[in-house]
C-alpha cells in the first residue's frame, strides 16, 4: 500500500499537535508520559517534534488518557486552528 504524501496543512497540524501534547506533558518527562500511555518515548518523540504528523487513533487516545485530556478537546484545539489558518489564508 503506497501512502499519498502529506499536505502542508496536515504538515502544520502535526505540528501544532505535537506542541500541545509537549505544553501538556508540562514537566513529566517524556518517558513517564509514553510508558502511561503505552508507547514508545522514540513515538511521542516523533509526535511532539511534527516527525510524526497522523498518528493512529488508538495513540492519541491513549496520550489523552495519559495526559488527562479529552479527544473533544484535542479535536478542537486542532480545528480551531486549521479554522484560522484558513481564514489567513483567504483573507
Amino acid at each position: 500500500m503506497v501512502r499519498t504524501p502529506l499536505t502542508p496543512s496536515e504538515r502544520q497540524r502535526g505540528e501544532r499537535f505535537g506542541a500541545l501534547l509537549r505544553r501538556a506533558r508540562g514537566d513529566r518527562s517524556m518517558v513517564e508520559v509514553s510508558a502511561a500511555a503505552g508507547v514508545s518515548p522514540e513515538t511521542l518523540r516523533k509526535i511532539e517534534t511534527g516527525r510524526a504528523p497522523t498518528p493512529a487513533f488508538f495513540t492519541v487516545t491513549a496520550l489523552a488518557a495519559a495526559l488527562g485530556m479529552s479527544l473533544d478537546a484535542l479535536a478542537a484545539a486542532c480545528v480551531q486552528a486549521d479554522d484560522r489558518d484558513q481564514q489567513a489564508l483567504s483573507a
